[in-house]
């Protein structure tokens, strides 16, 4: 490792040296930073300070204090002037408060950090980086309670990252160089901390990893030495030799507990990165785009950190045997904190990486597939496990997550814990040597029975949610890992009618779920901002098409219920969302939505993604978009009916210069007649009114032509029938040419022996009865 103290690279840098140099003389320290740079450096780093322990921190900081009291009397000066600059300095510290001069040293190694991070300055030099983890700076709180925030000793900007270098107060001060961005779901769209990629992660592992070999070296000089005053415990160098190993192991475990330290950001980080991974699945889950191909880095990185914990557990150990006096609880303590990266590790890396269907109907067949990022590093491939699956309720899920995330299972545990009955549910792990991928894929998975929970108040079966569990054990060095994750929540249906509710349920928990929280909880209000981008998600990867800043406002409006008084509240609650029937209406706001959603999917797809359909328009601007349109009579749209679920209504411009709205058509309608050729149909359409502001108006043949089934001309039957064939009219009252305002089509029956549905029909003859919409004419 490099022997560079964090000081001197910062100080090759002059704006960084300016910069530091301001914040150490607020206290009158920049000179004790610079005679004691290293000493610095290696102290505070080195330092375990549990958070939320303000007792612990005022310890520490007095015996800081103190051990730099006798390094300054121990310095040698060069000259007079530095002989006297160091007396200057002890009697600083003697009247400053030990807490308000250790806090204010510790802070200041962090902002090194952050800008060597930032100018690229070998963050990960001889493990000189503050750890990320639970002893990561002081706990703001705890300082602030500790010397008091009124005192004036403390800043608390100073404890959450420098101003202006990218660093997210919310990070603790990660230095930005390493701090990935997270994902933005609370606010989409906002800029988050600068982003390192998968590629440069794998490279700060790698380099450090390397850094931390050259420790093998030190070891084996250390282990020599020991075996040498074993073998010599008479000899006359015997007590500089024990003097000599007590320095040497000291210098070894301090190196071990730094480069332990810097390990564990990286784990942090890369399990990070591992968690956005999986919340970019959930969003996925509503239509957002993802990368399944990311995976693949993140395994790169899990691989290598395991090799990297596995070296520094054996070097922790060994260093044990060097047992020269007969406690020695510092390195013990190592020993389970790298034990315990290590378990962390190895289970976060066991993920589901194929998700089942998140609305399951029963007796319906699924899939899915998990996978352990490490399982060709520890040799798991070469005798795989069996995984298993059960399905759990929220509240399994619950109790199960909270007795711990890595908990112990076994196969027998957990075989009388399933809320339902899954066939098909376990699966051997198998290994793709090309691909390196080791996973277990579940094709043929089948719900059978599931038992629900007592409902409480209004909930339903469509609000309940379950989770797959997969777990596996196997051995590996005579050690045996267990190991178990989670699905997405899923919601069980028994019909498809209970399809729209169960979908509100996972789009909601989809979008507005936290990374980390207790199954399944998630907010029951969020910013009309983030609900937006949800809607818009989810209605675009439906229909590919996006939705426009005008449809998003008209969804909010209805959202809004109509506000009379117009004041706009930009939070939207879970009830408003999908429980609360919208004004005058007997069904949701979801129940509305989502019925738009699926006609458009199923019979308007082509229409609306060239953009044919103006859709998400209420009826009064429509009205006036009409009025105002140039192209006069005949000029029409397409909009989405308010009073009908599923429903598409078109608006026009009649024949007396008013505006005429037909009642809808849904999708019963168009499985007999599509939409463009119901518009061909009807003369008085004449133009297309524009959907968009920059877009002209187009003749509707030229709008619609593209869409048109192809008629032929009915030929006469060689058994006697007269072929039919269905169109549509708008009656007309008078000679006025005032429309009725709704299409009436009825139906007018030719002679018994000569009516036939021909060979293209495929609906029964008795559905005209129910047909009001249509005349059939006699060819």
């Amino acid at each position: 490792m490099s022997s560079m103290s964090l000081w001197k690279r910062i100080s090759s840098h002059a704006d960084c040296e300016q910069r530091m140099a301001a914040y150490y003389n607020k206290k009158g320290l920049y000179d004790l930073r610079l005679c004691l740079a290293p000493w610095i450096e290696d102290r505070i780093m080195s330092e375990q300070i549990t958070p939320n322990s303000t007792n612990q921190l005022e310890l520490v900081a007095v015996k800081f204090i103190e051990d730099l009291q006798q390094k300054l009397l121990s310095t040698r000066a060069s000259d007079q002037v530095l002989k006297y600059r160091l007396v200057e300095l002890c009697a600083l510290i003697q009247r400053t408060p030990a807490l308000e001069l250790y806090t204010h040293l510790r802070s200041g190694v962090q902002k090194e950090l952050q800008l060597a991070a930032e100018k690229s300055v070998a963050v990960a030099t001889a493990g000189q980086s503050m750890p990320l983890n639970t002893y990561n700076m002081n706990n703001a709180a705890v300082v602030a309670a500790a010397v008091g925030m009124n005192t004036g000793y403390v800043d608390a900007s100073e404890f959450v990252g420098v101003a202006g270098t990218g660093v997210s107060p919310v990070a603790g001060g990660m230095p930005a160089g390493i701090m990935h961005n997270m994902a933005e779901t609370t606010a989409p769209g906002s800029m988050g901390p600068a982003k390192m990629e998968l590629y440069e992660v794998h490279n700060q592992i790698f380099q450090s990893f390397n850094e931390f070999t050259t420790c093998s070296e030190n070891l084996r000089v250390l282990v020599q030495n020991y075996r040498c005053m074993l073998n010599a415990p008479n000899s006359p160098d015997a007590e500089r030799m024990f003097k000599s190993l007590i320095e040497d192991k000291t210098a070894l475990v301090a190196r071990l507990r730094r480069s332990f330290l810097f390990y564990d950001q990286l784990q942090d980080m890369v399990i990070t990165e591992l968690k956005n991974w999986r919340r970019q699945q959930a969003l996925a889950g509503n239509g957002a785009q993802f990368s399944e191909n990311m995976l693949d880095d993140i395994q790169r990185c899990f691989e290598l950190l395991e090799s990297f914990v596995t070296h520094l557990l054996t070097a922790v150990k060994e260093t044990l045997l060097v047992r020269i006096v007969n406690d020695d609880p510092d390195l013990n303590c190592l020993l389970e904190q790298v034990q315990v990266a290590q378990k962390n590790l190895v289970c976060s890396a066991f993920i589901v990486d194929k998700q089942p269907p998140q609305v399951m109907k029963t007796n319906t067949r699924f899939a899915a597939s998990v996978r352990w990022l490490l399982g060709s590093q520890l040799g798991i491939h070469m005798n795989p496990p069996t995984v298993e699956c059960i399905i759990m309720s929220e509240l399994q899920a619950q109790r199960f997550v909270t007795r711990g995330t890595h908990m112990d299972v076994t196969n027998g545990s957990l075989a009388g814990q399933s809320s339902g009955e899954i066939q098909n549910c376990s699966s051997t792990m198998e290994y793709q040597q090309s691909s390196h991928v080791f996973s277990a894929s579940f094709r043929n998975m089948q719900l059978k029975k599931i038992k629900r929970a007592e409902k409480k108040g209004t909930e339903s079966v469509m609000d309940e949610k379950f989770a797959l569990f997969f777990y596996a054990t196997t051995t590996v060095n005579d050690y045996q890992i267990r190991v178990w994750t989670l699905s997405l929540p899923v919601v069980v249906i028994v019909h498809g009618n209970q399809e729209p509710q169960s979908w509100a349920t996972i789009t909601w928990d989809n979008a507005f779920a936290d990374i980390v929280r207790d199954p399944f909880v998630v907010t029951d209000r969020v910013t009309w901002r983030q609900l937006s981008v949800a809607l818009n998600t989810k209605f675009g990867s439906c229909t590919q098409r996006a939705l426009t800043s005008e449809n998003l406002e008209f969804l909010f409006e209805k959202l809004q219920r109509d506000n009379i008084a117009g004041e706009r509240n930009e939070f939207i609650s879970w009830n408003q969302f999908c429980k609360e029937p919208l004004p005058d209406r007997t069904f949701t706001f979801w129940e509305w939505f989502f019925a738009i959603m699926k006609l458009t999917k199923d019979h308007l797809l082509s229409m609306w993604k060239a953009g044919r359909i103006t859709g998400f328009i209420n009826k009064a601007k429509a009205h006036d978009d009409l009025l105002r349109a140039v192209t006069g009579i005949g000029t029409f749209l397409l909009r989405f009916s308010d009073s009908e679920l599923g429903g598409v209504t078109i608006a026009y411009v009649n024949t007396c210069g008013s505006v005429t709205m037909l009642s809808p058509w849904t999708a019963r309608d168009f499985q007999i007649l599509n939409l463009a050729d119901r518009i061909r149909d009807l003369e008085m359409l004449r133009c297309l009114h524009p959907t968009d502001i920059n877009v002209q108006p187009l003749d509707r043949d030229l709008a619609f032509g593209d869409f048109y089934t192809q008629r032929s001309e009915p030929t006469p039957r060689g058994d006697g029938y007269v072929p039919s064939t269905i169109r549509v009219q708008v009656r007309t009252s008078g000679d006025t040419g005032s429309i009725s305002g709704t299409p009436h089509h009825s139906m007018q029956s030719p002679p018994q022996d000569s009516m036939s549905m021909g060979n293209g029909s495929d609906f029964p003859m008795a559905d005209f009865d129910t047909m009001p919409n249509f005349d059939v004419y006699k060819l």
